[in-house]
């Protein structure tokens, strides 16, 4: 198998917003940077298609209190994507956001609309406005750019699948995906920036995995590489869910300028009567799982009802839903004649999602020398990632200042370990492709470590993945380089899947609609102040009990 030898000073793992943040804020330091992206880096990562929302505090529009502006921010869909971040870390995301909507503003990004900073979405009447309204669309475009105008090295189509290194890193091992062959990263520091953890629970349309709100190629392989490289995860037993038009999973919820009803027309939440763009229906922000229990219950459908909106309304909401990335959608509804302003339209739950998270400090450092991470790795967000992604791009260029690239010769054996697993998957004639191990691993997810859990349930489905792991191993087939690393993202899921049922069986408790612990039907007060670290050890998922 062809094997190539990158060197770097700063590794960025994907090339989404906090990568592509990280290399260029490194860069500007000096490093060496390379951007390893297992798509195209143009159109990877959650915010490839857009986005309409930056939370920046500012002081002449917000006042001087910092502390309101947080506690705003905190009340709304915020409150879970900070979960587990250290206060130092969202001061600091704070601090530097209005820093850097004005550096994105400077770099060619639409921060303005009519030539003001426009407040609105994802806030309860009468409260804080804490986003500012932006054009979002052609975003990926222009940070690559800066990224290449500083020298940055951008390397497409590499699925970075483990990490090199024991006490510390030293680099990364990549699969084209185009082609067979292994990049062997030999890198002073690397970031991971790899985005959410989808795909390891079945989405609103089980068996098509890639009908996902959030970037379906993004499946925790950084939490994945992290935890086998020892680093510490948080909130593994976690779950998130989202919410949007039923069948069409998108985000941009707060985007639309409407009510959320019943069949009967009684709005389902307590915050909103009638359409105000400002602050759209903030229900979902509270409770996303509203639209399943109506369903289940029998008082559903749900709809999205935007009937009577204005025209001004109406174009407002239509631009956003575009720099959202919502363009298919909108290409939809206006070949199937769908009118929002006189078709209400249903919502539904989303999918499960993993709230695993790489445990960082304020400077992006995680719990292994040389590791950073950055972004939805640790905070959800696509303003959050811009800030971390600077800040931990600018601590790793720093830390690789004294440290000299690692002879590589300690990890030939794992390197060889790589090549043939990968010359095995590459080799077999017959067996399960990774789609069907995805899906098994979904199913088992869902129905043993869903949102309904006891000690059965779990051990039960240890049972399964153990089994499903073990054949994947020794099994699962790849037909061509695509394919592989496909296989290398299930393989890493099956980690994660790991991760999971130990972290689950370890929380003995009942935490609000997140966790519901049959066998355990309280909340445990003294867990409050603690946290679930899980991490590998010597091959085997650990749970410890740490103070925050």
């Amino acid at each position: 198998m062809k094997q190539e030898i990158v060197e770097a000073d700063v590794l960025c793992v994907g090339g989404g917003i906090a990568g592509l943040m990280a290399a260029i804020r490194a860069s500007e330091l000096g490093a060496k940077v390379v951007i390893a992206e297992k798509g195209n880096i143009l159109h990877s990562g959650n915010g490839r298609a857009g986005n309409d929302h930056f939370l920046a505090y500012i002081p002449e529009i917000h006042g001087p209190d910092k502390e309101a502006f947080i506690k705003a921010m905190m009340e709304t869909q915020l409150r879970g994507m900070f979960w587990g971040v250290s206060r130092d870390m969202v001061n600091a995301i704070v601090d530097k956001s209005f820093d850097m909507l004005k550096l994105w503003e400077s770099w060619g990004i639409q921060m303005k609309y009519k030539g003001k900073y426009e407040f609105a979405g994802h806030a309860f009447p009468g409260r804080p406005l804490v986003h500012v309204k932006y054009q979002g669309r052609g975003q990926k475009y222009i940070l690559t750019e800066q990224a290449q105008k500083r020298g940055v090295r951008i390397i497409n189509r590499v699925m970075v699948f483990d990490l090199l290194g024991n006490s510390s890193i030293i680099g990364a091992l990549g699969s084209y995906t185009r082609e067979d062959g292994l990049i062997v990263f030999k890198a002073k520091s690397v970031l991971l920036g790899t985005g959410t953890c989808g795909r390891l629970y079945p989405g609103l349309t089980p068996g098509w995995m890639f009908n996902s709100a959030f970037a379906p190629s993004n499946n925790g392989d950084g939490r994945a590489m992290a935890a086998k490289g020892g680093a510490e995860l948080i909130g593994v037993e976690f779950l998130g869910r989202h919410a949007g038009p039923k069948y069409f999973a998108r985000a941009g919820q707060a985007t639309w300028v409407g009510v959320l009803r019943d069949p009967q027309g009684k709005p389902i939440g307590p915050f909103v009567t009638k359409p105000d763009k400002r602050y759209g229906d903030i229900t979902p922000e509270v409770d996303k799982s509203v639209f399943e229990e109506y369903a289940k219950s029998g008082r559903g459908p749900i709809y999205m009802d935007c009937t009577g909106i204005s025209d001004e309304d109406y174009e407002y909401m239509m631009l956003w839903l575009k720099h959202e990335g919502n363009v298919a959608l909108i290409n939809h509804m206006e070949e199937e004649g769908i009118d929002p302003r006189k078709n209400p339209i249903e919502f539904a739950t989303y999918e499960e999602i993993s709230g695993a998270r790489i445990k960082q400090s304020a400077k992006g450092e995680t719990t292994v020398k040389g590791l950073y991470s950055a972004g939805d790795e640790s905070m959800v967000g696509l303003s959050q990632a811009a800030v971390s992604g600077w800040i931990a791009g600018e601590n790793a260029a720093n830390y690789a200042k004294g440290v000299k690239v690692a002879d590589i010769g300690n990890v030939e054996t794992k390197i060889k370990e790589s090549v043939r697993l990968i010359e095995q998957l590459r080799g077999r004639e017959n067996g399960p492709d990774w789609k069907e191990v995805n899906i098994a691993l979904q199913q088992i997810m869902h129905d043993y470590a869903g949102f309904v859990r006891s000690e059965a349930l779990l051990e039960q489905g240890q049972k399964h993945l153990e089994r499903i792991k073990d054949r994947a191993y020794t099994t699962m087939i790849a037909r061509n380089p695509h394919e592989s690393s496909h296989c290398l993202e299930v393989l890493n899921l099956l980690d994660l899947g790991e991760l999971t049922f130990t972290a689950a069986g370890e929380r003995k408790e009942t935490r609000g609609k997140n966790i519901r612990r049959y066998d355990y039907p309280l909340a445990n007060p003294v867990l409050s102040s603690k946290s679930l670290v899980v991490r590998y050890v010597s091959g085997k998922p650990v749970a410890e009990w740490k103070e925050r």
